[in-house]
């Protein structure tokens, strides 16, 4: 019986262990009021009460009753609480049970730009929110869109510029750069880079530059050589990084490099 009331002892533990965990994510998860939110305040038992204003920029909402109360930057939760508390201090309600609705959300906003499928501005709606899922959100990548994205934020007062690998950053397994976002965050998705190719191929034109391609890889791209067309003495135009153009003799199994200009010859036999 001591043995089995240990036991009964210690799932009681994890039990409540585990909920508390429970309720620390779902706080952690819920939405943090900015300037120019709408929020809809009501108080159980006091419809005379209910409210809704705008979180000015000073991060300040008129209550009735209290009149100024600072609620920016501070969660759902710490507002009802807040509010609560001084109706209760200042003895107008002796058990506020207070909630606290946004009705529109437009302080903390994060933009994504570029090459997406649906850019704009979009809201924090909960906390603990990351880059990738604000690219979702933004319908995600487009087909032109680059791997790599530039982040722009600000942190601890100073301003942040970060380009991050999205395929990399789940193909390691460390979300280290899955940044979570923050009001103002500006997410850019550049143009994927291009190689162009033209002569006697199949399908001349321009072709998004996957990583690692190989000039043979590029040439399938194109739909192969056309049956005039030959593979020796393939030419590739190439911007240097100093600005000037060169030409180059590659190798089937060369790489690659962004705005490189493929030339394929007719054949003379």
């Amino acid at each position: 019986m001591h043995m089995l009331s240990r036991f009964l002892r210690s799932l009681c533990v994890l039990v409540a262990l585990g909920f508390t965990g429970m309720v620390q994510a779902a706080d952690e998860r819920e939405y943090v009021l900015g300037p120019g939110d709408i929020v809809r305040i009501t108080v159980f038992q006091n419809p005379d009460l209910t409210t809704e204003a705008r979180v000015s920029e000073k991060g300040t909402l008129t209550f009735p009753l209290l009149g100024t109360v600072s609620v920016g930057g501070k969660s759902t939760s710490a507002a009802e609480t807040e509010i609560a508390t001084r109706l209760r201090d200042g003895g107008f309600v002796r058990q506020p049970q207070v909630n606290v609705l946004p009705v529109q959300i437009r302080g903390n906003q994060v933009s994504v730009l570029g090459q997406v499928n649906r850019p704009g501005r979009f809201p924090l709606e909960t906390a603990n929110l990351r880059l990738s899922d604000m690219i979702a959100t933004a319908g995600g990548i487009s087909g032109a869109g680059a791997d790599v994205v530039i982040f722009i934020g600000v942190r601890n007062g100073k301003q942040v510029r970060r380009e991050i690998d999205l395929p990399l950053l789940f193909l390691s397994g460390d979300t280290a750069n899955d940044i979570t976002m923050a009001a103002g965050d500006i997410i850019y998705v550049h143009r994927a880079p291009m190689f162009y190719i033209y002569g006697e191929v199949n399908r001349p034109g321009a072709f998004r530059l996957e990583r690692g391609m190989s000039v043979m890889q590029g040439l399938a791209s194109g739909g192969g050589t056309t049956s005039r067309g030959t593979t020796r003495g393939l030419r590739i135009h190439r911007r240097m990084p100093d600005g000037s153009l060169k030409v180059v003799e590659p190798g089937l199994d060369d790489l690659l490099r962004t705005d490189d200009v493929i030339y394929v010859k007719e054949s003379l036999f």
